[in-house]
């Protein structure tokens, strides 16, 4: 089975940077592991090639026999193999350093491993038991020279290994990417993790999302302890920032391992309305989700993805779309001197042992294999070099996970020199064949090793002195297709200041193909000045409805929850996105309704006085001293008054016209409404007297009709002297009547002494109406009482409807209304008392004798 498993492995088919091995016999030979023999050696697992199944169900996808049995392609993953070259690059310094590790050498053992428990285990058994047996707990070997194993780039490679290495007390140091649950020491006690930590990477990107605005986001990872930590701290530090997810898929990293891109199909991503999808995962989640991809057009997709990215397989049948301009956060070092120049030198002639590297080297630069001899190659390309594969683009520079097992080999060396110098002095040795120990004596010196690398970057094993991580943001190019670039376009650092932890150079990003300017990934369009947010039930908070601000309410940003109260002296203008400053309105004289009242106002005044000096001078007139000439005098002075009162109410309210518009109202209407009452009740007694047998006639000798105006009026300037005793009027503003405009009104001060004030002037209006209404077809020469029933009809029928209308109008107009009411009542009286008897002085003046009335009656009974 496991030849066929191999076999299987060696047909390749030839692509760019992912093929399958070719059906030659050379090229189908292969080895256990890649060894160079070393006074230490140094063991490394990692995944140099991977397989593909035909086909599994969920239970079977996990069942190494059945994955055996169906096989389909096995493919060599050379971005891993840069992963062995910082390796051997990092040994060989070390090798040619004085001052580390003098006079003892260090070689290498370097095993592949899949994504897969029995494959990891297998390999491992083989490394610790040898290559003959698989014998758990008993060694082949005559000599065992491994003093630590480099574990990666995969936590299921490092967990797997890490349970078997418990046994043996053996130190492992992992080259992936920090993983928290690593730091369980009951259950993983002899591994230490290179990476730095990776606490700041979702503050990292949930910053690069509010850089964008970006807030409506998917989120794909790898299923496990991992991916659940990973969704937990994204989604808190994105409800903090208000970014909401659309979706969140996690997939099983056994799934994307081994089962074909077909059988894969996470739901949600292809209904999905978001523009930005984060992907996290591992490097064999990353690598099995990409194949997936490939099958698919996705466009128009920003992927963030972790740094898991620089070491996934690339093919030419990968869809452009698919990850054009992508953003990566990849873990910042620093360039190690010399290493370009070690890639540039390396050649599977100075490497012979490395048959990877050979059959690479004949794939890629169109060699041939020597007739008797698979190691040695022919009919290269002349000078061929990794920086010049045709077809692909290599980084001069290390990868993260190449730079982890650089600093992992140096903190090996560091720790065995230390351990040595000590077991020197306590044992001098001659030679390194002479040193005898243990590989479980390393860990008290591995536990606290810290130390600088050559870069000059600070390197600690000692998880709780262990730096967070700075990331370069990486764009990936890849327009034209195979261009396969990995740009840097930003950093981010969580020791920057606040709010500048971010740096990105925006101008320098490539966004997917079909894309132009900056993508968009929101659920709902802002909600601009003017409109505040409204969720929806059921909704999340990134999708909302924008609502109009209420009246005088204002929003002048975008996405407000709670649109803003302008001030009282302030309004909304009419986009409702700021506030202006509210202009004073009163009824001036300036403005045209002021004008027009105050003409009126004066016209009727001065036709009041009029009909007053007609009254004088035709006083000796019979129907001028009908009903009490000195009333009828005292009623035209009162209507006078009634009428220059409008002028209270029109101009700039001060203290002093507030006090005397009601005051004054009051008490003119007053006189008048009671001199109307006093006429009423002359007409009455004149009828009473004529009858015979009546004994009131005093009441009309004496003139007491005269004295019911200053004892009404009496009454109601003692009315209006409690309320200003109490509570006088006083001028006020008013800011919320009129949208735009502060209003200048007089307060009314007491409301309760201005009702009573009021009610007792309808109380005389209403007196005066009911006993005219009684008095009117009283048989009396020159009778005046249908006209003064139908003067208080009109009278209070004016006030009755001001009373609604008043109360229903804002502003001015209320003032408008109130001046309008007072001259129309007070017109009222006017007109329906003195217009039949002007009409008779002045048209009709034989009627306006003793002796026409009587030729008056006579005519009438000679008709009738």
């Amino acid at each position: 089975m496991m030849l066929l498993l191999i076999f299987m492995f060696l047909l390749l088919q030839y692509s760019s940077d992912v093929y399958s091995f070719d059906r030659s016999s050379c090229a189908a030979k292969t080895k256990t592991s890649v060894y160079k023999d070393g006074d230490m050696v140094l063991a490394a697992f990692l995944p140099l090639f991977t397989i593909t199944i035909d086909s599994a169900s969920d239970n079977q996808s996990n069942n190494n026999f059945y994955i055996h049995q169906h096989v389909k392609e096995c493919k060599f993953i050379h971005s891993f193999h840069f992963i062995v070259l910082a390796m051997v690059y990092a040994i060989e310094e070390i090798n040619r350093n004085p001052h580390i590790l003098p006079n003892v050498s260090l070689g290498y053992d370097i095993y592949n491993v899949l994504f897969n428990e029995w494959w990891i285990l297998n390999r491992c058994i083989t490394w610790l038991s040898g290559p003959k047996k698989y014998v758990p707990n008993y060694t082949c070997r005559r000599e065992m020279k491994s003093i630590a194993a480099l574990t990666g780039i995969s936590w299921i490679i490092s967990t797997n290994i890490g349970t078997l290495l418990e046994l043996y007390k053996y130190p492992q140091l992992t080259i992936g990417s920090f993983d928290p649950n690593l730091n369980n020491h009951e259950q993983f006690h002899d591994i230490y993790q290179i990476a730095y930590k990776d606490m700041s990477l979702t503050h990292g990107i949930v910053s690069l999302l509010n850089y964008f605005h970006w807030n409506w986001v998917g989120l794909i990872v790898s299923e496990g302890q991992n991916g659940f930590q990973i969704i937990s701290e994204l989604r808190a530090e994105m409800d903090r920032n208000k970014i909401c997810v659309d979706f969140v898929e996690m997939i099983r990293v056994s799934e994307v391992s081994y089962l074909p891109s077909y059988l894969l199909s996470p739901t949600h991503l292809a209904k999905s309305t978001a523009n930005v999808i984060i992907t996290y995962g591992d490097s064999d989640f990353m690598r099995g989700f990409l194949f997936y991809l490939r099958q698919i057009l996705v466009t128009r997709k920003v992927w963030i993805m972790n740094s898991d990215w620089d070491v996934i397989i690339q093919s030419k049948h990968f869809i452009l779309q698919s990850f054009h301009g992508s953003l990566i956060f990849a873990h910042h070092h620093k360039e190690t001197s010399g290493y370009r120049n070690f890639i540039q030198t390396v050649h599977p002639s100075k490497y012979p042992e490395d048959f990877y590297l050979t059959r690479f080297w004949f794939y890629f630069f169109n060699c041939s294999f020597a007739d008797d001899d698979c190691n040695t190659l022919e009919n290269c390309l002349p000078n061929a070099s990794l920086h010049e594969t045709p077809g692909s683009h290599f980084d001069m520079v290390m990868t993260e996970f190449a730079y982890n097992i650089y600093n992992a080999v140096y903190a090996v060396a560091h720790s065995l020199h230390k351990m040595l110098l000590q077991q020197v002095e306590v044992t001098p040795v001659k030679e390194a064949e002479d040193l005898i120990f243990s590989a479980w004596q390393l860990h008290p010196f591995l536990k606290n090793m810290q130390f600088t690398n050559p870069a000059g970057e600070q390197v600690n094993l000692n998880e709780k002195m262990k730096l967070n991580a700075d990331y370069d943001i990486l764009n990936y190019w890849n327009f034209p297709e195979g261009l396969q670039l990995k740009v840097k376009v930003g950093q981010f650092s969580p020791y920057g200041p606040l709010g500048q932890q971010l740096s990105l150079s925006e101008d320098t990003i490539e966004w997917p193909t079909e894309i132009t300017e900056t993508p968009r990934s929101i659920c709902s369009e802002s909600c601009g000045p003017g409109f505040r947010k409204s969720l929806p039930e059921g909704k999340v908070s990134c999708c909302f409805d924008c609502v109009p601000c209420p009246e005088n309410e204002i929003s002048n940003e975008t996405d407000v929850d709670q649109c803003m109260q302008c001030l009282d002296h302030q309004y909304a203008n009419t986009a409702q996105n700021h506030c202006l400053q509210k202009s004073m309105t009163f009824l001036d004289y300036e403005d045209p309704m002021g004008i027009s009242l105050s003409c009126i106002a004066l016209c009727f005044s001065a036709l009041t006085s009029l009909v007053l000096s007609i009254f004088l001078k035709q006083k000796n007139t019979p129907i001028v001293k009908a009903n009490n000439r000195t009333l009828t005098y005292i009623l035209l002075i009162a209507l006078n008054f009634c009428f220059l009162c409008s002028f209270l109410f029109i101009g700039h309210p001060n203290t002093a016209t507030c006090i005397l518009q009601q005051t004054t109202f009051a008490v003119v209407f007053t006189v008048a409404v009671s001199t109307v009452l006093a006429k009423t009740i002359t007409v009455v007694l004149a009828f009473k007297v004529t009858a015979p047998g009546r004994r009131i006639r005093w009441l009309l000798v004496t003139r007491a009709p005269n004295f019911i105006v200053p004892i009404c009026t009496l009454i109601q300037i003692i009315l209006c002297g409690v309320w200003l005793g109490n509570s006088p009027p006083f001028i006020d503003t008013d800011t919320r009547s009129e949208h735009e405009h502060i209003i200048i009104m007089c307060n009314k001060g007491s409301v309760t002494a201005f009702y009573c004030v009021q009610g007792y002037l309808g109380a005389l209006a209403l007196g005066s109406f009911t006993l005219a209404f009684l008095a009117r077809n009283l048989p009396d020469t020159f009778n005046e009482a249908k006209f003064l029933t139908f003067s208080m009809l009109v009278f209070c029928s004016v006030w009755v409807t001001f009373l609604p209308v008043y109360h229903s109008t804002k502003g001015k107009h209320m003032v408008v209304v109130e001046v309008f009411s007072i001259l129309v009542s007070s017109a009222g009286l006017l007109g329906c008392i003195f217009a039949p008897k002007c009409y008779i002085i002045l048209l009709r003046p034989q009627r306006n004798s003793i002796q026409g009335h009587r030729d008056k009656i006579h005519y009438n009974y000679k008709t009738s």
